[in-house]
C-alpha cells in the first residue's frame, strides 16, 4: 500500500472517530503481562543476547522497570528488551514514566530518555558491542521541570524515513507534543502500517507522521554489514523497549494486530475508526 492511498482512506473514513456508537473492537494483546518478562529478551551493549546484566530490566508491583544499581558507571551500556514476535501492521499503546536519578556517567542527552523501537532487526543478528538495533525509535522523553521538551519524537539508528515527500537523514526530529514534567504517566500510541505510514499519537492527536522507513544513514555502531543493507524498506520488524541510563517504568505495553486488514483498506479504516485513531496530522 502506498502512502497516498493510506492517507486517502484514513482521511475519508476517520473524520468522525469520536462518535459514541462504536465500541473498541476486541483484539488487543498485552505484550507485557504485568508479572514477568517471559516473552521478552534483553540485549545490552557489551553482553550477549539474553544476558540481563544487573537485572537491568525487571518487573515489580506489576510494572516493567529498568534500574542501574549494578552499574558502577553506565559506560554506554545501552539496553533493549525485545518482544518475541515481529509485526508489520499494528496499533501499539505504551504508558510510561521516569523516576529517580540517572545512572552515574549516563550521557546528558539520556536524562529522562527512553524509547520504543519499532521495525527492529532480529536481536539475534545484533553484534555483541552494537549500541542500538537498526530500527525506528519512538523516543520517549520527560521534562526537567521548567524547559519545553517534546516526547514521541523520532530517532533513526541505522535508518532514514520520508517526511513531507523528502528523504529525511536527520538522526532525530521533534514532535509537536506537549512537555510532560515530573513522574507523571504518559500514554503514547503508535500506528504502523508496514512501510506505508507511521504515526506517533498523544491525547488523540498525531504529533509526528512519516512514511517509507528504510535502512540507511549512520548513528549505529558495531553492526553486521550483511544486515545493514541501505535503501531496504522496513515493512516489518521486532519491537523493543530501551534502557538508556535513566530509570523508566512501563505499566502498559499493548498491541492491536492489524495485519489481517492490510489488503483491505476499507475494512482497515473501519477498524481504525473503532479504535479512535486520528486520520492525519495535517
Amino acid at each position: 500500500m502506498r502512502i497516498t492511498a493510506a492517507l486517502l482512506f484514513l482521511s475519508l473514513f476517520l473524520q468522525n472517530h469520536t462518535t459514541a456508537q462504536h465500541k473498541t473492537p476486541r483484539g488487543w494483546t498485552q505484550l507485557f503481562n504485568g508479572k514477568d518478562l517471559i516473552d521478552w529478551t534483553p540485549k545490552i551493549t557489551g553482553y550477549p543476547l539474553n544476558e540481563n546484566f544487573g537485572n537491568t530490566f525487571y518487573v515489580e508491583d506489576g510494572l516493567l522497570k529498568t534500574k542501574y544499581d549494578a552499574y558502577d558507571s553506565f559506560n554506554e551500556r545501552f539496553g533493549h528488551l525485545f518482544y518475541k514476535n515481529k509485526f508489520s501492521y499494528y496499533l501499539m499503546e505504551v504508558e510510561y514514566r521516569f523516576t529517580g536519578e540517572q545512572a552515574k556517567n549516563g550521557p546528558g542527552w539520556a536524562t529522562r530518555n527512553s524509547g520504543v523501537m519499532i521495525h527492529c532487526q532480529d536481536p539475534k543478528t545484533m553484534g555483541k558491542d552494537q549500541d542500538f538495533p537498526i530500527s525506528i525509535e519512538v523516543q520517549l522523553l520527560g521534562g526537567n521541570g521548567k524547559d519545553p521538551r517534546s516526547t514521541a519524537n523520532l530517532c533513526t539508528p541505522g535508518t532514514n524515513v520520508v517526511m513531507d515527500g523528502k528523504l529525511l537523514t536527520n538522526h532525530c526530529v521533534n514532535s509537536s507534543s506537549a512537555t510532560y514534567h515530573g513522574d507523571q504517566w504518559v500514554r503514547v500510541s503508535i500506528l504502523v502500517l508496514g512501510d506505508s505510514l507511521v504515526q506517533h499519537i498523544i491525547d488523540n492527536k498525531v504529533v509526528l507522521q512519516y512514511e517509507k522507513p528504510q535502512i540507511g544513514n549512520g548513528n549505529v555502531i558495531h553492526y553486521d554489514p550483511a544486515v545493514k543493507i541501505d535503501g531496504t524498506l522496513l515493512k516489518e520488524g521486532y519491537i523493543s523497549l530501551q534502557s538508556e541510563s535513566h530509570p523508566v517504568e512501563f505499566r502498559k505495553v499493548a498491541l492491536f494486530d492489524l495485519s489481517a486488514y492490510a489488503k483491505n483498506p476499507k475494512k482497515l479504516s473501519s477498524v481504525l475508526q473503532e479504535l479512535k485513531v486520528p486520520a492525519t496530522s495535517k
